[in-house]
């Protein structure tokens, strides 16, 4: 039989984004992987009836076994857009070149990381993998990851590729792998159009100036303005941080600090977002009282309760937001507006922005090199399977998206409010990065423990800073 796979461990939870950071555990399939194991699978690779569509099979004239090794198992693709994505077109390529032997190897998510890690620190890593965007620089010096600038700047889909994407897979100029599955947000304002109407606004506010005006308003009426939870100290970082510093500092400052290539904590642009964010929740009245005490899932049901007019959190806030007032409240399920969250006053940069990424990227082991023709099948490999035929997969059935833009997609099958989000999401804003994703937990446990104290007034900007930073050069 050709084609081969090996599943390893089973993800019992299924997801419909990659994202590192966003550390929510959700009732929707867009939240985060769970790191929970379930018995090894035993079945055969997905077979497809229209494998003559994933390229054309002769312009390779590589014959023999090439391996790739990611998460996507088949419990986890069931109502997980990108795994399903990510699967399908697979298995497309697969069919598509029957000279080719493709391996799979295919572990759960949390043993995949491991894994991989294990097989690197070995230089033993498979020809194709998924590369985290945390791992890229180490790897990259190591000589274990091919450096993949030049093919994917001639690549015949770069026109369409989102380049922001490549930002956490990039060191020295160089790329090193074509960023893969699905994004999504983790900064959505969802506001209710009609009591922001009744309040006097036709849209959710673009400054905070005018959100903290509002405020006056909805407080008087006993309606919290914006509801946000900070219970679990990552929402802080990954649903407002990341896009509020990006504000001040724009996507080169958080670039170089991925690259170690100069950016500090302490410098006074990411000083100032600090200092507005303190400002935000200790000295005005727009936020609910209790938004250190709270998650981001109690904070929600503030806003589908309706006692606060908009809430602020991720994609898995608006699944569940969505679908929960769709049956429950259908009349307030069609006011839902999406915003992107205001911008501070003294801030220049990208007012339009909102964080999202894609976690992984697929990339090649530097050692596929040696046999050119093999090299070339893998290269076909990582083109194919994140380009527009997964791109339109995704976006057609699960209104997602992925590295490749897609042009004219056809939404008309699903509801309005669904329609919105994924413009929202992918056509009408800037992106950022998403900070959590990348770097490594124990910078980010020292920063999210001292922004719950700034967001209560315990500790001051410069202070958070500093302690980042210290985080930031012991363990990075």
């Amino acid at each position: 039989m050709k084609k081969k796979v090996i599943s390893i461990l089973l993800s019992t939870a299924m997801i419909a984004t990659v994202l590192g950071g966003c550390g929510s555990s959700s009732e929707t399939t867009d939240a985060p992987a769970a790191d929970t194991a379930a018995p090894a699978e035993t079945t055969a690779a997905a077979e497809t009836t229209d494998g003559d569509t994933a390229g054309d099979a002769s312009a390779l004239a590589y014959a023999g076994e090439l391996e790739i090794m990611h998460y996507s198992t088949s419990e986890e693709s069931q109502g997980n857009g990108g795994s399903d994505g990510f699967r399908t077109v697979l298995a497309d390529w697969d069919a598509a070149h029957p000279d080719i032997t493709l391996t799979q190897n295919i572990l759960a998510n949390a043993e995949y990381k491991t894994q991989i890690a294990t097989l690197a620190a070995a230089d033993d890593l498979p020809d194709v993998f998924l590369l985290q965007g945390m791992n890229t620089i180490e790897w990259a010096k190591q000589g274990l990851v091919l450096d993949l600038t030049d093919t994917i700047k001639s690549s015949p889909y770069y026109a369409d590729y989102n380049t922001a994407y490549f930002t956490p897979f990039t060191t020295e100029d160089k790329i090193y792998g074509f960023p893969c599955l699905t994004g999504g947000t983790c900064t959505v304002v969802i506001y209710d159009k009609q009591m922001w109407k009744d309040a006097g606004y036709d849209t959710f506010p673009s400054t905070w100036e005018e959100v903290e005006a509002a405020s006056e308003y909805f407080n008087g009426q006993g309606i919290t303005t914006v509801a946000f939870g900070n219970g679990g100290k990552w929402q802080a970082n990954s649903d407002f941080m990341s896009t509020l510093g990006n504000r001040y500092t724009g996507p080169e400052w958080f670039a170089s600090l991925i690259a170690k290539d100069g950016a500090s904590f302490e410098d006074p642009e990411f000083v100032a977002a600090l200092a507005e964010t303190q400002r935000l929740f200790t000295e005005t009245s727009i936020f609910n009282p209790d938004y250190n005490a709270v998650t981001n899932e109690d904070a929600r049901e503030y806003y589908i309760a309706g006692t606060a007019a908009a809430f602020i959190g991720g994609n898995w806030d608006e699944s569940y937001i969505a679908a929960t007032l769709q049956e429950s409240d259908p009349d307030k399920w069609a006011n839902i507006g999406f915003a992107v969250l205001p911008q501070p006053a003294d801030a220049t940069k990208a007012p339009t922005s909102q964080n999202i990424g894609l976690g992984y990227a697929v990339a090649i082991n530097s050692k596929v090199a040696e046999d050119p023709d093999k090299l070339a099948a893998a290269i076909d490999l990582a083109e194919y399977i994140t380009g527009p035929e997964f791109s339109t997969f995704v976006a057609e059935k699960y209104a997602l998206g992925g590295l490749t833009k897609v042009a004219d997609v056809d939404l008309s099958g699903f509801d309005q409010i669904t329609q919105d989000f994924y413009n929202w999401s992918y056509v009408d804003t800037e992106t950022c990065e998403i900070y959590d994703s990348y770097i490594n937990s124990a910078v980010w446990d020292v920063f999210n423990t001292d922004l719950q104290d700034l967001m209560n007034g315990d500790k001051t900007p410069e202070e958070v800073a500093a302690n980042a930073q210290a985080a930031y050069e012991a363990n990075y």
